[in-house]
């Protein structure tokens, strides 16, 4: 069995980003399926494959390409992860998370994360985007943590609050932010439910995450989301509503990863806008929360 992460992998990773680029991040962005276009909006722009960092993870999912991206978006130093990792490839939590502290080694201080998730809100259309207000992290009714294992104090206390997980400031500027851009949809707003994956749900337990008081669900976020409460960053996040779920037994619809991957690009530049825009919004560095 693989042993997790020591804080000295975290730092031999960040050491090597620091002295392969000039750029310092205060933002960091975790693209989900088919959105990691958004990495196409940033200046001065520098790549580096996952293949090539000390202790990164590969992303194996298409719409992943796979890549770590630094630059500026709207005057902001960030760092994008262009494809994410997820328990469904096989990995652990704690390595689908390691980007997530590596950024806070280097400095970040603001995560955004953005996933293409399925509808269970009847409210919703495909092609909507839903801020996320909460989130339900069914793993980890099931004993699926990022944070089971010994807790490091540098990173952050043993037991985070995750009451206030995304930041209220961060969304209501975004709520500013879709009115100023004039689209015809409404600004979703609501709670992701995250299930392990990676086939998609059965009519059966979409009634049922529905009862539960989920608005969409996927397979990915949350345990970022975790970790990065954990070592105290900003967080905010949406969902790009690519689907909506079957509930219903007489329903010859089925959802499929090529829809979502669809849903992606159509909706991209609105996405892309949309990010470009919150960056100002985000405080300055060393601004307190």
């Amino acid at each position: 069995m693989e042993t997790q992460f020591t804080y000295e992998d975290y730092q031999t990773t960040t050491q090597w980003l620091l002295s392969h680029t000039k750029h310092r991040p205060q933002v960091a962005v975790i693209c989900g399926s088919g959105l990691g276009g958004l990495t196409n909006q940033l200046t001065q722009a520098q790549s580096f494959d996952y293949s090539e960092i000390p202790n990164f993870p590969r992303s194996t999912v298409p719409g992943h390409a796979g890549r770590l991206v630094f630059g500026f978006l709207n005057g902001k130093a960030c760092v994008m992860m262009q494809g994410r990792f997820h328990m469904y490839e096989g990995y652990p939590l704690w390595k689908v998370t390691f980007p997530v502290r590596v950024f806070h080694l280097l400095g970040v201080d603001t995560l955004v994360v953005t996933n293409a998730a399925g509808g269970l809100n009847s409210r919703f259309e495909a092609g909507d985007i839903m801020l996320i207000r909460d989130h339900i992290n069914l793993p980890g009714f099931s004993g699926q943590n990022p944070l089971i294992g010994p807790n490091d104090e540098r990173f952050g206390v043993r037991f985070p609050a995750m009451s206030d997980a995304y930041d209220r400031d961060m969304r209501q500027k975004a709520h500013i932010a879709w009115k100023q851009m004039g689209e015809k949809r409404e600004l979703q707003e609501g709670t992701y439910v995250m299930v392990a994956g990676p086939n998609f749900e059965t009519v059966a337990e979409c009634r049922l995450l529905q009862k539960l008081g989920a608005d969409a669900v996927g397979s990915s976020t949350v345990p970022e989301v975790i970790v990065a409460r954990h070592c105290g960053l900003r967080v905010f996040g949406f969902s790009l509503i690519t689907n909506k779920v079957v509930t219903d037994y007489e329903s010859l619809e089925k959802a499929n990863h090529e829809e979502v991957l669809e849903a992606g690009r159509q909706a991209a530049q609105k996405l892309e806008k949309f990010v470009s825009i919150l960056m100002a919004g985000i405080p300055q560095p060393g601004c307190a929360n």
